[in-house]
């Protein structure tokens, strides 16, 4: 385990427009505002389109190949997830939720590309501190380094 501590910094409320894509928006916004860490929640309404990776095909010996699971109608999510800058020092989000309709559920990273509908809402704390960045690792991946 490696850890880092930091502080609190900024909280924002976001209110993506159906349409909008959370992790572009989140990213975005994070940019704009000079936040280079965050802690963030979302909870809402995504609509039909949206992607989700759901796991890595099996078996993983040859390299990690996502599964991509794509919404056909309108869900409900929660989700929490991170922001913590790229090698570049670009905010990159690092998300996984469950979206639900009619009792089933999907559960998964939502950084392929999840599409707001009606009303997504998302809080973004800002954590203040240096030394977090996601790097390439040997999976292929970019993880967090501290």
């Amino acid at each position: 385990m490696r850890s880092l501590e930091m502080e609190k910094g900024r909280v924002f409320v976001l209110r993506l427009e159906t349409g909008e894509v959370l992790h572009e928006v989140v990213e975005r916004f994070s940019r704009e505002n000079g936040i280079r860490n965050a802690i963030i929640t979302a909870v809402g309404g995504i609509g039909e389109g949206s992607r989700m990776t759901v796991g890595p095909e099996m078996p993983y010996d040859d390299g990690i190949v996502p599964i991509i699971a794509t919404l056909d109608a309108p869900h409900e999510l929660t989700a929490s997830g991170t922001v913590f800058p790229d090698e570049d020092g670009n905010p990159m989000m690092h998300m996984h939720g469950s979206a639900g309709r009619e009792g089933r559920s999907v559960t998964g990273c939502l950084r392929t590309g999840v599409i707001a509908w009606l009303v997504l809402e998302v809080v973004l704390v800002e954590l203040v501190g240096d030394g977090a960045v996601r790097k390439e690792g040997a999976s292929g991946l970019k993880v967090l380094e501290l």
